[in-house]
């Protein structure tokens, strides 16, 4: 469908014709529940319950074409929330079978509960009636097929953010412990994540085990798990302090115990962080477009493999704006009469979207001279806000990158900065 702003609503709407058998699923775990409505929004039939199984789906194609046989319908169009995971087995199997399925916003879902009623109440087979008429209205997007390689880097962001998250987890936790049991080992290691330091924890975790060593045991341990150690001094240190640590002297074993836990899940995490991260780069060399992308200054493949892997194919984006309004970074004004309210992103879109494009505007920003040269221009000369300013360098991106994968053009430096910066 062609992308125009002010025509979409309506192109939306006259698709739905006097032929059409409109659909609204309420989408669960177990058990499914459709509703049905013509073009106007007359209520059809009686609610279908359906399972989540081959059986229950046989069981809504049958209510459907029934439906049809006895209204003179000749076509259907299915609407759905995307809720979870729970929607997407079923949206498959009737695009397999050649219905055209759609999505409606769960937000609007929520918005337009009342319509009908007057009523805050809320059940599944309000909520499936209440996705046929925004489905009717024209309150509903398209689900966008992406080719495998976009969908394999969705996956892996997601399983990349598990693992940083658990990581990080993990290093909080060693930092605690560490507080608890040896404050000192600060005062000798700068960062508790270096390797002298992991190495120490692995191989004498409490003050009691270090003070009762020369440090010759110490630097031999070391030279165990290290190519390069520490050396003799920082060994010496560690026993001085060790001798006088101020550490719980309580549930040692208990707490050896946790910390070898704690470096054992350390050490899975970064291994599996360094997995994924293999995984994302290959997946990359098979995209066209994304090698001329990454030879951007600050673009790097993890912020392009997220925006990637959430938005898809970016060809299929007409302009740079539409790729804005899908990670919900377009702007929303409320104003009245003669009273303007404040500007503002709409954040009605992909989350893990916006925030990639805002990690890589920030990136380039800090890294690329013509987007430094445009930051560094909005905020003295223009008088911006900083932070209007990495907005607005946001839309630049998107535009960007957008024409990149559209056009297969490599980037150009005189094209990004305006006119008058550029001459």
């Amino acid at each position: 469908m062609k992308f125009k702003a002010q025509d979409k609503q309506n192109q939306l709407i006259e698709k739905i014709t006097a032929h059409h058998l409109v659909v609204g699923i309420d989408i669960a775990q177990h058990i499914h529940v459709a509703r049905a409505v013509n073009f106007r929004g007359i209520a059809l039939g009686n609610p279908l319950s359906f399972s989540n199984d081959e059986d229950g789906f046989q069981n809504l194609l049958q209510w459907i074409l029934s439906l049809q046989a006895a209204q003179g319908l000749t076509a259907a169009i299915v609407g759905m929330e995307p809720t979870g995971h729970y929607w997407l087995n079923l949206s498959k199997w009737l695009s397999e079978r050649q219905y055209e399925v759609v999505l409606v916003n769960p937000h609007l879902v929520k918005k337009n509960k009342e319509n009908r009623d007057n009523t805050p109440s809320k059940s599944d087979k309000k909520d499936a009636l209440v996705i046929a008429d925004m489905v009717k209205n024209g309150y509903y997007s398209f689900i966008r097929n992406t080719p495998e390689a976009f969908e394999e880097l969705r996956v892996f962001l997601s399983n990349r953010d598990s693992v940083v998250t658990r990581l990080v987890s993990a290093k909080n936790q060693i930092h605690r412990w560490v507080d608890v049991v040896f404050p000192e080992l600060r005062q000798v290691f700068k960062s508790l994540m270096c390797v002298g330091a992991l190495a120490t924890l692995r191989l004498f975790p409490t003050p009691d085990e270090l003070s009762k060593l020369q440090s010759q045991d110490i630097v031999k341990g070391w030279k165990s798990l290290m190519k390069r150690h520490s050396g003799e001094r920082k060994a010496r240190a560690l026993v001085s302090l060790a001798s006088n640590s101020v550490g719980s002297k309580q549930a040692i074993h208990a707490y050896k115990l946790h910390l070898k836990q704690l470096l054992d899940e350390y050490d899975l995490a970064c291994m599996q962080l360094k997995t994924v991260e293999t995984e994302i780069i290959s997946v990359l060399e098979r995209i066209p477009f994304a090698k001329s992308m990454l030879a951007v200054k600050g673009i790097s493949a993890i912020s392009l493999a997220g925006i990637l892997g959430e938005a898809g194919d970016l060809s299929g984006f007409v302009h740079g704006n539409a790729l804005l309004r899908h990670a919900g970074l377009n702007l929303a004004e409320a104003s009245s009469g003669k009273w303007t309210g404040q500007m503002k992103i709409s954040k009605r879109g992909r989350s893990r979207l916006r925030r990639f494009i805002f990690m890589m505007t920030m990136s380039l920003v800090a890294n690329n001279p013509e987007f430094k040269a445009m930051h560094a221009n909005n905020v003295k000369v223009k008088k911006m806000k900083k932070m209007r300013s990495i907005m607005k360098l946001c839309g630049k991106l998107a535009r960007i990158l957008v024409g990149m994968a559209s056009r297969g053009e490599a980037y150009n430096p005189q094209k990004t900065l305006p006119m008058q910066q550029a001459a």
